[in-house]
Order: structure tokens, then sequence, then C-alpha cells
């Protein structure tokens, strides 16, 4: 016990750093210290280095080079050999089923597809009807006469199932739309300085800068269909543009707050709702 309170002692004891003038001998700065003080005092800077340069690591690209942590390359190299995995799963069951087909046909069985499609008919409902090749004839000409001649007249009305999209840019994707965290589109992940093209013909209807996203373009097309593109290093098109499907609209890139990298976010809304990219668009 008395060696420990020695201990103790040693560490409460006060000590004087003084600075002296070397010409005059006259004191230029003094600071009051014990051991114990020093020791907190340089244990605290320590860890606050060594959290300072743990999250300087962890935000920055410098991650990279610690041992064992996966590049970006090699990251979305991953992430395409999956879908590639994904894609061969489903040739194989298209090839399995059509093996079972052929199986089938060779033992004298019908295919399991086939059984749905059959309908067995009874000669006595089977009626027979006099056809007239003139009189069908003249009626689909007086039809497509009487569409010739109102076609001016009436507004084309256009289907979102009519609709051919450009593919905004060529890559892979990274996320998939989901409505539930509001992620309302698709993350795309292709080259450095992609260029990023317009899904179809339309009007720009707001190019500029959000904190959120950074560069951000929206383009009005028919249908009621409404294209978005966020977080582009540049902007090709302003405000009241009128652009091409499949024309330069924006450069791939990494700006905004809520950016993980260089990527495109696309979303595409109609009549207000968003839609998944993925089911009018093969990317």
């Amino acid at each position: 016990m008395e060696e420990k309170k020695k201990l103790y002692d040693k560490l409460k004891n006060q000590y004087r750093l003084i600075v002296y003038n070397d010409t005059t001998f006259q004191s230029v700065w003094s600071m009051k210290l014990s051991r114990l003080k020093v020791f907190t005092v340089t244990s605290l800077l320590s860890a606050v280095i060594v959290v300072l340069v743990i999250l300087l690591i962890a935000t920055t690209g410098l991650r990279e080079y610690i041992p064992g942590y996966p590049k970006a390359e090699y990251r979305q190299m991953l992430v395409h050999n999956a879908l590639k995995v994904d894609s061969l799963e489903q040739e194989l069951a298209k090839r399995d089923q059509f093996f079972k087909g052929i199986q089938a046909i060779m033992a004298g069985e019908v295919p399991e597809d086939d059984l749905s499609n059959q309908t067995e008919f009874s000669q006595e409902e089977v009626v027979f009807k006099e056809y007239n090749h003139d009189s069908v004839f003249q009626d689909e000409l007086l039809a497509e006469q009487l569409s010739l001649s109102i076609q001016n007249n009436v507004e084309r009305t256009i289907g979102i199932s009519q609709v051919h999209f450009f593919v905004p840019v060529n890559g892979v994707v990274t996320e998939h739309f989901n409505s539930s965290p509001d992620h309302f589109g698709i993350d795309l992940v292709s080259e450095p300085n992609a260029r990023i093209s317009a899904v179809l013909g339309g009007t720009v209807i707001f190019s500029g800068w959000t904190l959120e996203t950074g560069y951000v373009i929206y383009i009005q097309h028919e249908a009621d269909l409404i294209s978005v593109y966020k977080h582009n290093s540049e902007l090709l098109k302003s405000t009241g543009d009128k652009v091409n499907a499949g024309e330069a609209i924006a450069i791939i890139g990494n700006t905004g707050e809520i950016t993980t990298g260089p990527h495109l976010h696309f979303e595409l809304w109609h009549k207000g709702v968003a839609l998944n990219p993925e089911q009018y668009i093969d990317f």
C-alpha cells in the first residue's frame, strides 16, 4: 500500500516547465505540469489522432489500399458476375423444361405446356357457315378508307406499352427499384465520363443543381411520361430545350450529398406514379 501511495504521489507531484531567454536568462513562458496531467493529455491526443485517421480512411478512397478490402472494379465485377449467374440459372431452367417436353413427346405423352391449350370438341358442336370473301374484302376496304379520311381529325393516343425506350447509358444495375425506402428508380454504374442519352424525345422541363442529387435533368415525353437523370457531372441541355431519343443530355458523375460513387440514378414516372424502369427498358 505504501508503494502504491508513493507511486500515486509521484504522479501528482507538481513540476514547472519554464522557457528562458538564452541571452538575458529572463523567464519567457512557464506552465505547471504533473505526470498525471501529461499522461492524460497524451492519451487523449493519441485517441483523437487514431479516430481521425480511421475516419479519413473509411470515408475516402484510401480504404481501397487496406489489405483485404475489395476495389471498386472488383465490386462491379462481383455484381456483373452475379447477374450472369442469375441469367444462366434462368437459361438452365428453360433448357430443362425443353428437355422434359422432348422426353414426353418421345414417350408418346403430351407435354405439360400443351395440356392447358387443348379443348375437346364434339362433332355436334361444330357449325359450318358460308364465308363470302368478297364481302369481307369490301368491309375491310371501307373501314380503311374511313380510317384514312378521319386520321387528321382524331388525336393519336399512345399507350406506354407501345413506347420504345432507348437505354440511357450502358452499364450494370447496382441497385434496383424499391419504393419502400423511397428509391424510385435504379442505379447504373458505367465507365467514367460516359455519355447519358435521352430515353425518348421530349422537352427538358428542369436542368440544374440540387443539394442531395447534384446536377439533375428532367425530360417531359409523350404519353404523360417523365424521365429523370441524377448525380451527373455535367449537363448538356438547358430548361426548354427539345431533345430527340438517344441524344446526349449529360455526363455521368458523382455529384450530390446522397451519392455513393460515380453512377446514374434513373427514374421513370407515368402520370405521377413511379415505374420500375427494368420492366420497360432492357439494360
